[in-house]
């Protein structure tokens, strides 16, 4: 199969990816929600049990060191964070734990972690995992495609439980489904022979990019605020208490007004051009090449647009959609348009700036 039909299966029908190497951190204890809402920029102390956000974990000068999906599993909280910052996350949490009952557990060689996307994906999903208690009604397709994102749903699948938590990371209606590791092979045969197709990571960056979303630590590093990568809208709750980096944060917002020294925009090339590399340099449509304004983070040819698209971030007054830049390639100036998010018009996209 092609890269074109995993992309077109997961826009027309069902697909799904193994994001195993992932990792799943989860916290346990009478203090966990209050714990990691001083730590966290969202407000985890508001999730009832079944409800999950989207949060970023800062330094004091408010610079990213990771993004995550926080879950509210009722006796546990889970972190599905970057594969990167996984033992980092652990050593930290467990090293600022002092007279608060929290154990914090890295459990990502102990569950299995895929996710399946597409208009079909939530009959596929309601179809394989069914309800734990045997008087509860299945959820059907369209309960199951209207949660929010983020919500979790739990239900077994071969009698083993399963966590189903809605996603919109490619645009589309789609699901993360955690189990045990064991059942990884099983639930993977499943999806395929329920009629998902298997995607490779490549097309999921594509099929990402073009809804808009930025990832960790591709598109956000550590050197980045969450105000310039435009996903404070998800990310950051505005009312809550302290936080790590709350004040760095908060002086943008409110003295500064949320002006940020650079922005990440989406970037629409020409249809003959290729995709310029990651950490390619943006220039003026008119200025020179010894005078950058900004850099790629993420570029793919769009078979949706049938042209390539990027991410990246541009000097402030740059951002606008429709300005003109140039993306250094080889020896060569791209034309790229600053171009809002999303590239498409998708069913669950929303946009981060």
């Amino acid at each position: 199969m092609t890269n074109l039909e995993r992309h077109d299966a997961a826009r027309r029908g069902a697909a799904f990816i193994d994001l195993s190497a992932r990792g799943r951190i989860v916290l346990t204890g009478a203090d966990r929600a209050s714990y990691l809402q001083g730590l966290l920029t969202n407000d985890i102390a508001a999730l009832e049990p079944g409800e999950g956000c989207y949060a970023a974990y800062l330094t004091p000068q408010g610079r990213m060191l990771a993004d995550m999906a926080v879950v509210n599993l009722g006796r546990e909280l889970l972190l599905d964070v970057d594969a990167g910052v996984t033992a980092m996350l652990v050593d930290r949490f467990q090293e600022f734990v002092f007279t608060e009952e929290v154990t914090v557990e890295d459990r990502t060689a102990a569950w299995t972690a895929l996710a399946a996307h597409g208009p079909d994906a939530a009959r596929i999903v309601a179809e394989l995992i069914r309800p734990v208690g045997n008087d509860e009604a299945p959820l059907g397709a369209d309960a199951l495609g209207r949660h929010p994102e983020y919500r979790q749903w739990s239900g077994r699948f071969g009698g083993v439980p399963v966590v189903v938590v809605r996603s919109n990371e490619i645009g589309e209606v789609g699901f993360l489904l955690y189990a045990d590791a064991a059942v990884a092979r099983s639930l993977t045969g499943a999806l395929a022979g329920a009629g998902a197709v298997e995607l490779d990571p490549g097309t999921f960056v594509t099929l990402r990019l073009e809804a808009g979303r930025p990832a960790f630590p591709a598109d956000m590093d550590q050197n980045t605020i969450p105000l310039e990568a435009g996903i404070e809208s998800r990310a950051i709750n505005q009312t809550k208490g302290c936080y790590v980096g709350q004040e760095v944060v908060i002086r943008i917002l409110h003295r500064g007004r949320g002006r940020v020294a650079k922005r990440l925009v989406g970037l629409l090339l020409g249809a003959g051009d290729p995709a310029p590399d990651a950490g390619a340099a943006l220039h003026r449509a008119d200025g020179p090449d010894a005078d950058p304004v900004g850099t790629v983070t993420t570029a793919r040819r769009s078979p949706a647009l049938g042209r390539p698209i990027a991410l990246g971030y541009v000097k402030r007054e740059l951002a606008a959609p429709g300005t003109a830049l140039a993306a250094a390639h080889g020896g060569r100036r791209l034309s790229a348009v600053v171009t809002a998010r999303p590239f498409l018009p998708l069913p669950a996209a929303t946009s981060d700036g």
